[in-house]
């Protein structure tokens, strides 16, 4: 492989604003998935991730696709993405169990829940660098190269009206997707820096606090505290975690939640007794190793679940936040049992292809 930009490159990010900006920008919807960077040259196709870590081997189908429907040798920033099983929202879950160590697993799940590639920058054309254009510059080459793209390789949506912005970001949640991103219509590619916008929804839930898992650092203090919420069922279901605490605080957290601790003995997380009587329950015990680090052991200490905490987040996933969640204080006047998903904001609902179809 021999292009003018080379990889790893570490993709271009957005800093976090809390409005759409005004100004000469480019607006597109923010996608939900693996942000990665397709390098072609010719047969050859390497696909790089944010981390800068190939994903080559576990798209096979993105790759086949990469090279039916782009120019012979480019570099294109983008998202993977994967659609749901009715293909009205995207699947995060799905494109989570993408990431698989077992060749024939890959090649089954590719079959099972095929990944498509949406585009939105362009680095390189042949033998041109474009990251030293403007973006209005390297999207209009973008258009030109994908002209004839066909799925799942497309060219995601864009518009220099912000009133078309501030639109998607209400519609566009209810496909899946998690904002808008606005990008400077003078700014040149910049890897690793901050020279984009991004608008997330922005929305609090009350949480009781099942369990935590000590930090990493230290014995006596707090890593992160596992988050719940009660189904139509009565049944606690694992929604995310709330771990961005001072070490004072985790500390004082550690010592303060010691007489809530309890066995899992009858605690709603308890994996053996679950697996039984609500198979689909997910519970932090369903997955005690992450999928990104082997080695990174998630086992969690089990509280009572009896205290309440709300949370700041911007997006669920299923039953899931997308993100982390972010503290915003504790909840003595709540029942744990009338924290339930009810109280969660439903998303306008919109078609993911609505949405694929525009440019």
């Amino acid at each position: 492989m021999l292009l003018p930009v080379m990889p790893p490159v570490a993709p271009m990010l957005a800093k976090s604003v809390a409005s759409i900006p005004t100004g000469a920008m480019s607006y597109e919807p923010k996608w939900d998935g693996f942000r990665s960077i397709v390098f072609r040259d010719g047969d050859e196709v390497e696909i790089g991730s944010r981390n800068e870590r190939p994903m080559t081997r576990y798209f096979p189908e993105v790759v086949a696709a990469v090279l039916a429907s782009t120019p012979a040798r480019c570099v294109i920033d983008g998202e993977i993405v994967v659609p749901g099983a009715d293909g009205r929202r995207l699947d995060f879950e799905a494109l989570l169990q993408r990431i698989h160590p077992a060749a024939s697993r890959v090649r089954l799940l590719a079959e099972q829940t095929p990944a498509a590639f949406v585009a939105f920058d362009l680095l390189a054309l042949g033998d041109d660098d474009y990251t030293g254009e403007p973006f209005a510059r390297r999207r209009e080459a973008l258009e030109q190269a994908l002209a004839s793209a066909r799925p799942p390789v497309y060219l995601t949506a864009a518009t220099t009206d912000q009133a078309v912005a501030e639109r998607w970001f209400s519609q566009f949640e209810g496909a899946g997707l998690d904002g808008i991103v606005a990008k400077p219509l003078s700014v040149t590619y910049q890897p690793d820096k901050r020279a984009m916008f991004k608008i997330k929804h922005e929305r609090t839930a009350d949480c009781v606090v099942a369990g935590y898992r000590v930090h990493k650092g230290a014995t006596d203090a707090v890593g992160s505290l596992l988050l719940g919420l009660y189904d139509d069922a009565g049944q606690l279901a694992s929604v995310g975690v709330i771990g961005a605490f001072p070490m004072e605080a985790r500390r004082a957290l550690f010592a303060e939640l010691q007489p809530l601790v309890t066995t899992f003995e009858g605690h709603p997380w308890n994996w053996a007794a679950l697996a039984q009587a609500a198979p689909a329950t997910r519970n932090p015990r369903s997955s005690e190793h992450s999928r990104w680090n082997a080695d990174k052991d998630l086992s969690f200490v089990p509280l009572r679940p009896e205290r309440v905490v709300e949370v700041r987040y911007d997006h669920m996933e299923g039953t899931r936040f997308r993100h982390t969640a972010q503290f915003v204080r504790w909840r003595p006047d709540r029942e744990p049992a009338s924290c339930g998903f009810g109280q969660l904001d439903e998303p306008v609902k919109y078609d993911l292809g609505e949405v694929l179809r525009q440019r």
